[in-house]
């Protein structure tokens, strides 16, 4: 079974970066869509940003200008800058294929220090 593997995830203070990546542990066909999502405790998981396979790219409202989605092949990336405490959350991966149902990773911590 095809799982995503996140990393880059760690302890940041605020205004500093950090870059995310996901890739598939195997071959998942024709991508739709990769997709950045987190979740902060009690918090509701949010759309961060997607990238589609033709390139287009949409972003919440509260990480446009500081954060940047791109991909490569099949891996995923987030760069994430001027990072904020309130952008302290669980960064999760999502990956949407044209046929079947989409795959999810388990999630990379972000902690941003005041």
């Amino acid at each position: 079974q095809v799982r995503l593997v996140e990393s880059g995830g760690g302890l940041v203070q605020a205004g500093g970066s950090l870059r995310l990546s996901c890739s598939p542990s195997g071959s998942i066909f024709s991508i739709s869509a990769m997709a950045w999502y987190r979740q902060a405790p009690g918090k509701q998981r949010e759309l961060v940003a997607t990238i589609t396979t033709g390139g287009f790219t949409n972003y919440a409202d509260s990480v446009k200008g500081r954060f940047t989605i791109s991909r490569a092949k099949n891996t995923v990336y987030l760069q994430m800058n001027s990072l904020k405490p309130e952008d302290t959350a669980v960064y999760l991966c999502k990956v949407d294929p044209y046929y079947g149902s989409p795959y999810w990773g388990q999630g990379t911590q972000v902690t941003v220090s005041s």
